[in-house]
C-alpha cells in the first residue's frame, strides 16, 4: 500500500461526520498537479550527478498551495503526495486560506558541501519556478532544509522572475523578509494545543495536572526541542528525549536547556541519566508520548506496548492506520498531526501576510496570534470529538472536510446543475 493510500484511510471515518457533498469527497481522492524532474548538479570534485526532484499540489480549493521542501533520501512522488494531502487538511483544520503542497529532492543533505547545497537548492527553484508563485504555491522549509536554503531559493526565484516577490517563499531569514518566531512555531504551536487541552478539557483527556505530568519526546530537533523547552518552562516534567543517535531518561526530569546546549556544542545528548533507545522511549510509562521526528514510528508491531495516556503527534504521520486503531481500542487518546503540528504553517501564513502587506510583526505579536489560532482550532476539534464521541483525528478531519466542501459547493454541485 502506498503512503498516500494509507494517509487517505484516515479520511474514511470522517466522511459521515462532515456532512459534505459527495463531489467534494471525490475531488480529494487524487492530487491536482504533480511535477517531476531530474536536476543535474556538478559536485565540488567535478562529478555530475542527477537528482530526482518533486513538487505536488494536492488541493487548491481554499487558496494557493502551501507546503515544505524536504531533502531526504526517501523523497519520492508517493511521499510528496501524502505530505501534500496532510497539508491540505492541516490548513483547512486551522482555517487558513491555503491548499496543500509538498516537494523535495531525493538526497542526503549531510553528504553535500555548503557550495553543493547552494547549487542544488537554486537548481531546484530554477526547475519549478513556473510551478510556484505567491498566488499559486508557496514553499517553506521542511526536513533537511532551513532558513538559509529558503534564502537561496528566494534569491534564485527573484533572479528568474524579477522584482522582490518576498511572498513566494516562507521560512526565510528575517533579514530577507522572514518572520520572528518561525523556527519555534511548530513546537510552540503544539504546546498551545496541549495547553488548551489541559486548561479546558482536563477531565475529558485523562491526564494529571500539569505539575504531575511526565513527557517523553522522540525527536529533539527543530520541532521537538521547542516543544520540550515550552514544557520545561511551564512546569511539565520532560523525563526523556531522543534523536537519531538514541536518547536519555531521568525520572526526576531533564534540564532541557542544558541538553540543547550540549547538542549544539557536541552534537550529542550528554546527560547523567540513563541511556534509552528510540524504541524504548516509545514504550515508557509516561502521561504524554510525543513522536516529533519521522513517519511511521508507532505501528501495529509496537502500538500494544505504548503505555502513555496520550500520543501527541508533532511529526507528520508518526502513527500508522493499524496502530491508530489499536491505540483507540486501548483508550489512548491521539492528538493528530494535522492539529498538533500545524503551528509551522500558521506562522508561515503570518509571514506571507507580512510580505504582502509590507508590515513587520514582533515576536510577541506572532506568538500571541499563534496561541489564539491553535487554541481556537483545538476547541472546534474537541467540540466535534465530544459531540459525536469519535476519535480526535476523525473529528479534526471532519472539521477540515466540511470547510473544503463548503468552498467547493459555492461553485455548484450535482443537485444545483440537475435543477
Amino acid at each position: 500500500m502506498s503512503m498516500l493510500e494509507d494517509a487517505k484511510k484516515q479520511l474514511d471515518a470522517a466522511f459521515k461526520y462532515a456532512n459534505i457533498d459527495r463531489e467534494s469527497w471525490e475531488r480529494l481522492q487524487y492530487p491536482q498537479k504533480n511535477l517531476y524532474c531530474s536536476i543535474p548538479m556538478r559536485h565540488d570534485d567535478g562529478t555530475l550527478k542527477l537528482y530526482k526532484a518533486y513538487r505536488c499540489q494536492y488541493d487548491t480549493t481554499r487558496g494557493p498551495a502551501k507546503g515544505g521542501i524536504r531533502y531526504h533520501q526517501g523523497v519520492d512522488r508517493d511521499h510528496c503526495e501524502a505530505l501534500a494531502f496532510w497539508m491540505t487538511f492541516k490548513c483547512a483544520a486551522l482555517n487558513i486560506p491555503f491548499g496543500g503542497a509538498k516537494g523535495g529532492i531525493a538526497v542526503d543533505p549531510k553528504k553535500l558541501s555548503h557550495r553543493e547545497l547552494e547549487r542544488l537548492s537554486k537548481a531546484y527553484i530554477s526547475a519549478i519556478a513556473d510551478f510556484i508563485g505567491p498566488d499559486i504555491d508557496i514553499p517553506a522549509p521542511d526536513m533537511g532544509t532551513d532558513e538559509r536554503v529558503m534564502g537561496w531559493m528566494y534569491s534564485e526565484y527573484r533572479k528568474i522572475k524579477g522584482g522582490h516577490p518576498l511572498d513566494v517563499i516562507t521560512g526565510k531569514p528575517v533579514a530577507l523578509g522572514g518572520i520572528e518566531g518561525r523556527n519555534s512555531a511548530t513546537g510552540y504551536g503544539g504546546f498551545y494545543v496541549l495547553e488548551t487541552l489541559i486548561e479546558n478539557y482536563l477531565d475529558k483527556i485523562r491526564l494529571p495536572v500539569k505539575e504531575d505530568m511526565k513527557v517523553a519526546i522522540q525527536g529533539f530537533g527543530k520541532v521537538g526541542y521547542w516543544f520540550a523547552e515550552k514544557c520545561y518552562k511551564n512546569g511539565l516534567k520532560v523525563v526523556a528525549v531522543s534523536n537519531e543517535q538514541g536518547g536519555v531518561y531521568d525520572p526526576h526530569g531533564l534540564n532541557v536547556m542544558s541538553l540543547h546546549k550540549n547538542v549544539l556544542e557536541t552534537g550529542e545528548l550528554n546527560h547523567q541519566g540513563a541511556k534509552v533507545s528510540n524504541e524504548e522511549l516509545l514504550e515508557m510509562e509516561v502521561d504524554l508520548l510525543v513522536p516529533a521526528a519521522i513517519e511511521n514510528v508507532i505501528t501495529a508491531d509496537n502500538a500494544d506496548k505504548v503505555k502513555a495516556r496520550m500520543v501527541f503527534e508533532l511529526a507528520n504521520g508518526p502513527t500508522t492506520v493499524e496502530a491508530d486503531a489499536i491505540l483507540n481500542d486501548r483508550n489512548i487518546l491521539v492528538i493528530p498531526d494535522i492539529l498538533a503540528n500545524a503551528g509551522g504553517v500558521v506562522v508561515s501564513y503570518f509571514e506571507w501576510l507580512q510580505n504582502r502587506n509590507a508590515e513587520g510583526k514582533t515576536l510577541d505579536e506572532v506568538n500571541k496570534r499563534l496561541q489564539k489560532m491553535m487554541s481556537y482550532a483545538t476547541e472546534r476539534t474537541m467540540a466535534r470529538h465530544l459531540e459525536h464521541r469519535i476519535p480526535v483525528r476523525t473529528a479534526c478531519y471532519a472539521l477540515a472536510l466540511k470547510r473544503i466542501s463548503e468552498a467547493n459547493e459555492c461553485l455548484g454541485n450535482r443537485d444545483y446543475f440537475k435543477n
